[in-house]
């Protein structure tokens, strides 16, 4: 049984889960160098990309062991489980589920076992043809139930050629999101979608090369950022150095949210900080919806890069009138009717002196269902704030994603069916005020055409077949 590890989790209210993190992804080429630590630093530094399970596979060069388990980083591995993990290359994975339930058999990396080898897959995203591409494989050739095994099954079904050769073949077949790292016995793989809708870079160690889902956890490792893994590249990494092939032309969509909500804010993407952005974006939300107010604050600690901007601009004074406890995340005590009846007050809390006869206004950086910000917007005119003006630093969230993030489906995402007035009035605000998409847009010195923004606008770069996505779609053909 996993103890409670005294961490908080994203979930401010469990009726209202924000857009959850897809998965982060790590691997490591470095002979001499104790490879599953680097790789659980890694992680440690992706921890917040997914906090379901996690898992690392390391070689020594002649067979490939993997551990994984269902839990946090910290709670999968201790000294004494990564003294066993011995070798000079490793991957590692922390998920949160957008295929398969969320239990052992789908946590990664995946595994799999031919006469030419052993084949370990980390993967970050989420396919949209998965059905089609498991029809390839003979029955009972996957345990598991997500696009991660069959992608893994598919590549290492045929051992005749070379890993890299068979991923070149096998890539431009697979629709979707992914940025993979992969490896045989001796070798360490990436590739990325040729839209390139997941983050993934590449590092340079002392005595080798580490790749990775951010920047931020190049820099926990001591890896210096050397670039991006190109959308429809492959690389290859082994005694020879880094080698690079092109399996598809490059069409560039990063995903916008990964600005809003999903990257670290000590991350780079695109040569962009993510912090810098997201000020930026506080800024852009200053001037397009300004209202005259006392303080800001933000909503902890999503909205504070976002709320520092929009001080900045606006010229109203920036504070913190709400408190996070970060002690309470994963307790695995059952709250008792009365406290579960106090809902988010068992994470969040007012400081009474600072909004007391306040005109706020607080900064998030999304709504979701509208719970949280709903109590929010109660909980602090219960403290005596005397107006409270709701600012979100992303357009509203009207649409689910199909590659790699677990939004909540168009019914239940309140901007899906209510206009920006109707949320307003459902979350008891004095006013709200969404950034524009050109806004959020422009921060991000991105353009526009370069970037998935279907969450927003309905509109996907890669033609999604409805009947064929979904969490549990390998559950419901079997």
């Amino acid at each position: 049984m996993l103890k409670g590890d005294g961490q908080l989790s994203h979930d401010l209210d469990p009726r209202d889960r924000p857009p959850k993190d897809a998965c982060g992804v790590f691997g490591v080429w470095a002979p001499g160098e104790e490879v599953s630590k680097l790789t659980y630093y890694g992680l440690y530094a992706l921890q917040h990309r997914g906090q379901e399970s996690a898992g690392i596979a390391v070689s020594e060069g002649s067979r490939i062991l993997v551990y994984k388990d269902m839990g946090l980083v910290a709670q999968v591995f201790d000294e004494s489980v990564l003294g066993t993990l011995r070798g000079h290359l490793a991957i590692g994975h922390c998920r949160y589920s957008t295929t398969g339930s969320s239990v052992w058999e789908n946590a990664q990396p995946t595994l799999s076992s031919a006469d030419g080898g052993g084949l370990a897959l980390a993967h970050n995203g989420n396919l949209i043809n998965t059905p089609e591409l498991a029809r390839r494989l003979a029955p009972g050739t996957v345990r598991a139930t997500t696009d991660t095994e069959v992608l893994t099954a598919l590549l290492a079904q045929d051992r005749g050629q070379p890993v890299e050769d068979a991923a070149a073949d096998l890539l431009p077949q697979v629709k979707g999101a992914y940025s993979l790292v992969f490896m045989d016995e001796r070798t360490l793989y990436a590739a990325r979608d040729p839209q390139g809708i997941r983050p993934l870079v590449l590092g340079r160690l002392e005595r080798g090369w580490a790749v990775a889902s951010e920047t931020a956890a190049l820099d926990i490792v001591g890896a210096t950022f050397v670039r991006e893994i190109e959308p429809g590249e492959l690389i290859t990494i082994d005694e020879r150095g880094v080698r690079s092939r092109r399996f598809a032309l490059a069409e560039p969509k990063g995903c916008l949210f990964e600005y809003v909500y999903l990257a670290r804010p000590d991350t780079t993407i695109a040569g962009r900080g993510v912090q810098s952005t997201r000020v930026e974006v506080g800024r852009t939300l200053a001037r397009e919806h300004p209202v005259e107010a006392d303080l800001v604050i933000p909503t902890p600690e999503s909205g504070t890069p976002a709320a520092v901007g929009y001080a900045e601009e606006s010229g109203i004074p920036y504070g913190q009138g709400l408190v996070k406890n970060s002690y309470v995340g994963r307790t695995f005590i059952q709250p008792s009717q009365t406290i579960r009846q106090l809902g988010i007050r068992l994470k969040l809390n007012p400081l009474k002196e600072v909004v007391a006869g306040k005109r706020l206004v607080v900064v998030d950086d999304s709504i979701v269902r509208g719970n949280t910000q709903r109590a929010i917007v109660k909980m602090l005119r219960e403290a005596g704030a005397r107006e409270v003006h709701v600012r979100i630093s992303s357009p509203p969230v009207a649409w689910p994603c199909f590659y790699g993030i677990d939004f909540a489906t168009r019914a239940e995402l309140i901007a899906g069916s209510l206009s920006v007035e109707e949320i307003r009035d459902s979350l008891g605000a004095d006013s709200l005020g969404y950034i524009s998409l050109e806004g959020l847009t422009a921060a991000t010195t991105i353009p526009a055409e370069r970037l998935c923004r279907a969450c927003f606008t309905g509109e996907y770069p890669i033609a999604v077949d409805h009947d064929n996505v979904g969490k549990y779609v390998l559950e419901a053909k079997a």
